[in-house]
């Protein structure tokens, strides 16, 4: 049977091809989307849609891997325009009301806030669905399946649909055309041993293909599994060793820093790509969650 047609959309983040990705999937009767992006990238977004022959109020429904502002800041904008939103159970209440979330995020970015993330509208009680682990969403013709994926983040979901599953974060940081991930590890839910069994439920469902929401779709689907696995261990060994000296926050993110600029070097990125990488994936906010992990999951 033939797959359903999945459009990626580059949402153009700070003016960057390949950070985030939004996914287009089309029926007879419904538009969905597979996260919304932030809200400060909605014309690109509008930009996507249009170019598909589509605006904001054909959108049906929008599901969400998790609520982080890169990939749910957008969603609430979406509702206002008539989509359905759907989101993991821990996830839910932040995105009724997200004072808490953006009073957290404005803590790390500061005066970027805006420029960086943009407007996080609530959304609207009536427009918001709390689905849980399996559970089958029918949307027309087409099945979604959010598989419980944390280790990134506790509320965090992947969809199974058809060939395909849309692995949010859990599936790591990948930009076309380069066999080079990142794990991307921020404060403050970050736990490795959670993301391992994740990432072997993805590993049972043997996808054809993967789309992380940084970005892009794949078909070497054990690679990319397999390749987060190893950079979550080789985090972990790096934590135990540079834990040992007792750093500072600022030693232990500059250590973190260098040590991922030289892999970065080593397979040979430009100083171009590895800036979309950044912005896809700061170097200093995996180093954050890592210390925490350490303070907080570890005992240390």
């Amino acid at each position: 049977m033939a797959q359903t047609r999945v459009v990626t959309l580059d949402l153009n983040f700070q003016a960057r091809p390949h950070a985030i990705a939004a996914y287009l999937i089309r029926s007879a009767d419904a538009v969905v989307l597979i996260e919304s992006g932030p809200g400060s990238t909605l014309s690109s977004l509008e930009a996507g849609l249009a170019a598909e022959g589509l605006s904001a109020r054909d959108v049906t429904h929008v599901l969400l891997t998790h609520i982080h502002l890169d990939h749910a800041g957008a969603a609430g904008w979406l509702a206002s325009h008539g989509a359905e939103i759907y989101v993991h159970p821990i996830g839910a209440p932040h995105m009724l009301n997200p004072e808490k979330l953006l009073a957290s995020a404005a803590r790390i970015y500061g005066d970027r806030m805006q420029s960086l993330w943009g407007e996080f509208l609530p959304v609207p009680e009536n427009k918001l669905h709390v689905v849980n682990d399996g559970e089958v969403i029918k949307i027309g013709h087409a099945e979604f399946i959010p598989l419980n994926t944390p280790g990134h983040a506790e509320h965090h979901f992947a969809y199974s649909f058809e060939d395909i599953v849309f692995c949010g974060d859990v599936g790591g940081v990948r930009i076309p055309g380069y066999q080079y991930l990142r794990v991307p590890m921020p404060p403050p839910e970050l736990h490795i041993e959670r993301w391992k069994e994740s990432l072997a439920k993805l590993r049972t469902l043997k996808p054809a293909r993967l789309a992380p929401t940084h970005f892009g779709i794949y078909e070497d689907v054990n690679w990319q599994v397999n390749g987060v696995a190893k950079g979550l261990d080789s985090a972990a060994r790096w934590l135990e060793q540079v834990m040992k000296s007792d750093p500072s926050v600022e030693e232990l993110r500059a250590s973190f820093t260098r040590w991922i600029l030289d892999e970065g070097k080593s397979v040979g990125l430009s100083e171009e790509v590895v800036n979309v990488y950044e912005l896809a994936n700061p170097i200093g906010m995996s180093a954050d969650g890592l210390l925490r992990y350490w303070k907080k999951v570890r005992g240390g």
